[in-house]
């Protein structure tokens, strides 16, 4: 079977510089690692092919002799391209991710292991909560710095030395095969460092679980489905890593008034049938607290809305605000005496077509409806 072009293998144009062939084999590296993808022989196989052909298209003498002759430049070599042991410019597993990851071998990426864990917590706020904001206490449990060791993990607070298993790197390398695998040191736990003396009240992982309260301040203009991220309020690292960040979700409650959408607020008013038809005002509410006086004109239907501006919710972090819509609600008399129907009879008798404009031309359309039918 005859071999990919290597270009192909890595998806790149003849013409690609080294950093974009550079960049091509570490993203296939990063996908089809035997270490990421274990017992996957086609993903060994994609991996063996990308590293060959990053061996020839990243050395300026072979990539020549390969774009001029192609796979059989290197067919005395017992086929491929020398491909052996070690990929150059690589020597393991966290060479090959060192641009993603950083060094892995490090102080730096042991300690981003160590770090503690973020949280999430759900708040429930009221609409006028959101709208001018609050400071909330909220409770949840948590892991927090163990106070006699001061989160050290030893009980004299001097019982550390280095992991044996890592000599103090906090990482492990191992050959299986051609390549050679780097992992976390799983003696010491990435740490680096092993307690002696483990502290009695945390049994050496120098935190504890314990229920925190804290104040947190609800901006303003909040909806459902806002994030509010706390740095440094989720759980405490290890070995005096840093802390890691509580995120609020914030869920709006339902208000039995006001509807909600973005920054607009939405309010149905009931109105009676002479208010409609003579005109009037209405008081209502705003989400404020005030109260605004709406003209009803002459006529007015249901369904009817009027538009209160700057009368909405405040957007998020800024000093605008939205607008407040009023939909005007007819409400039709229930429960009438003998007297009230009597006096809407009559007044049904001189309505004419003029009064009911809607309903005469909607019926007049009917019947040409169907005399065309006829």
């Amino acid at each position: 079977m005859s071999k990919r072009d290597y270009y192909d293998v890595l998806g790149v144009q003849k013409d690609s510089d080294s950093s974009t062939i550079k960049s091509a084999y570490r993203k296939m590296a990063m996908k089809f690692h035997p270490d990421r993808n274990p017992g996957d022989t086609e993903a060994e196989k994609s991996f063996k092919e990308a590293s060959e052909a990053y061996e020839v298209l990243s050395n300026n003498e072979k990539r020549q002799a390969y774009d001029n002759y192609g796979h059989s430049a290197f067919e005395q070599q017992g086929g491929g391209s020398g491909f052996g042991g070690g990929f150059e410019g690589f020597g393991s597993f966290s060479d090959i991710f060192e641009d993603f990851f950083g060094d892995m071998g490090g102080g730096a990426a042991r300690q981003r292991d160590q770090r503690g864990q973020d949280l999430k917590y759900e708040v429930e706020v009221d609409l006028r909560e959101a709208y001018t904001g609050i400071k909330k206490e909220i409770s949840f449990d948590t892991l927090v710095k163990c106070d006699p060791c001061g989160g050290l993990g030893s009980e004299k607070g001097n019982g550390l030395k280095n992991c044996g298993a890592c000599g103090g790197s906090g990482r492990t390398r191992a050959s299986q095969g051609f390549f050679t695998v780097e992992r976390t040191c799983s003696a010491c736990g990435g740490a680096g460092q092993v307690i002696t003396d483990p502290c009695s009240s945390c049994n050496g992982e120098g935190r504890r679980r314990k229920n925190r309260k804290i104040e947190v301040n609800i901006p303003a203009g909040v909806e459902s489905g806002s994030r509010i991220r706390l740095v440094g309020e989720g759980a405490v690292g290890q070995n005096g890593s840093s802390n890691g960040d509580l995120y609020l979700f914030v869920t709006m409650l339902d208000h039995s008034i006001f509807e909600r959408d973005g920054v607009e607020i939405f309010c149905s008013v009931p109105i009676s049938i002479v208010d409609a038809a003579l005109g009037g005002s209405v008081e209502v509410p705003t989400v404020s607290g005030g109260r605004v006086k709406v003209k009803v004109p002459p006529g007015s239907q249901n369904g009817d809305q009027f538009r209160l501006n700057g009368k909405g919710m405040p957007a998020l972090r800024s000093t605008s605000f939205g607008d407040m819509i009023i939909t005007i609600i007819v409400e039709i008399p229930k429960n009438l005496s003998e007297n009230q129907k009597k006096l809407l009879k009559e007044f049904n008798e001189e309505l004419d077509q003029k009064n009911s404009p809607e309903s005469s031309g909607f019926f007049s359309k009917v019947k040409d409806f169907w005399d065309g039918l006829a």
